[in-house]
């Protein structure tokens, strides 16, 4: 279905899709109008046409929500991968530190007294920053926040 949908939507946002469309509604339209001595098969207000497009619509608006959703998926699991090769790379260079800083023990050397770098060789905590990222959001929109504190408030439900 994903793959059908893809096609469809290639489809539907073509040139020749719209110009196609253009001509056939141009069309439908002058042979409907009175006074051009053809049969008029949907008179104004064009009933039949607006059913006929409505429909495509219904349609094309049902591909592009499943082919969005399909994106979406992908671009997440691209983040996670993101995610996951920054957090290696954190661990690395956190690792690189504490090896530079033993190098300069080793040397007799002092490493200078910044808070900055003490902050550098402690290891990534990934649940801190999500949970920071977590009160931001809360913080941000209130409608989510109630919600999570009635879910978390909730009396626990005793089984039947």
């Amino acid at each position: 279905m994903e793959i059908w949908a893809d096609r469809m939507i290639g489809v539907a946002s073509s040139g020749p899709f719209f110009f196609i469309h253009a001509i056939v509604f141009v069309f439908w339209i002058l042979w409907n109008i009175p006074g051009f001595g053809l049969p008029q098969f949907d008179p104004y207000p064009y009933g039949m046409l607006t059913t006929i497009v409505s429909l495509e619509a219904i349609f094309l608006s049902i591909f592009v929500l499943m082919t969005q959703s399909r994106e979406s998926r992908i671009g997440e699991l691209r983040e996670e991968l993101t995610l996951q090769v920054n957090l290696r790379m954190e661990e690395e260079i956190t690792k690189t530190l504490h090896l530079v800083a033993g190098l300069y023990s080793r040397l007799g050397l002092q490493l200078a007294d910044d808070p900055e770098l003490r902050t550098m060789l402690e290891p990534l905590d990934p649940r801190k920053i999500e949970s920071d990222l977590t009160e931001q959001i809360n913080a941000s929109s209130p409608h989510f926040q109630l919600r999570k504190r009635k879910e978390i408030t909730s009396p626990p439900t005793k089984p039947l």
